[in-house]
């Protein structure tokens, strides 16, 4: 059974989402602010974080900083009533898998969580699917990259960035794609949140990111990924 962190100072919606998501068969456990939800994170495992952004204590951002500080694996929702397009970007930014903003429906919220909880399957379907590039190995299961000796963790929604540029190695993938097929983004925001995270990609895998080998820039048209070899 997949336990479920929801972290929501609303009492009325915590109750309601914690009914609905255990009617559907998951554990919840209901932290109402940002402290006792860093609280429970430090002493116990759970398979998803629903978290709000606007939260006494700790902010759903810091405990999101948290989280990543501590697991690059554990899927983070943000669920709040912020619409602001630079926010859904800091959120992802910081490692969230997906976002929902309030008013949502439920169903909208159960397909989500379902989506999320069920990436887990997504990494294993060509089982133990591994791309290297030079000497580098990426493994997708184990949401890795292997350089020598060094093992980087990646996060869910990093695994899912650099498969998709591996994917399609060879083709130049433009910001509004990666924002699209990635973020689920709508690809006309702002492109610097791309740019940003293809820079984080390259210091996992070049030495020197300055001068990168692997994701390079197309000027005026975005990514390319133009040598891996395939294994697994």
């Amino acid at each position: 059974m997949d336990h479920i962190l929801l972290v929501e100072d609303e009492q009325s919606l915590a109750k309601g989402l914690q009914f609905n998501l255990e009617a559907e068969g998951y554990k919840v456990t209901l932290a109402e602010d940002g402290q006792k939800a860093m609280d429970l994170l430090a002493a116990h495992f759970y398979d998803l974080v629903i978290l709000d952004i606007m939260l006494p204590y700790h902010d759903g951002f810091e405990i999101a900083e948290f989280i990543r500080k501590r697991s690059r694996q554990l899927p983070i929702l943000f669920l709040t009533a912020r619409q602001q397009i630079n926010d859904r970007l800091k959120g992802l930014q910081l490692g969230a898998d997906d976002y929902l903003t309030k008013p949502f429906s439920l169903d909208e919220l159960l397909l989500r969580v379902k989506r999320i909880l069920e990436r887990k399957t997504w990494y294993k379907e060509k089982r133990h699917e591994t791309y290297r590039i030079g000497k580098i190995q990426i493994d997708f299961e184990g949401l890795k990259i292997i350089k020598s000796d060094d093992i980087i963790p990646l996060t869910p929604l990093e695994a899912k960035a650099l498969k998709y540029l591996l994917e399609h190695r060879g083709k130049v993938i433009s910001r509004k794609e990666l924002l699209q097929k990635v973020w689920d983004v709508d690809p006309d925001v702002e492109t610097r949140t791309v740019d940003n995270f293809i820079a984080r990609l390259r210091k996992y895998l070049d030495e020197d990111p300055a001068n990168p080998k692997w994701i390079k820039s197309v000027r005026g048209a975005g990514y390319i990924i133009s040598e891996d070899k395939k294994n697994g």
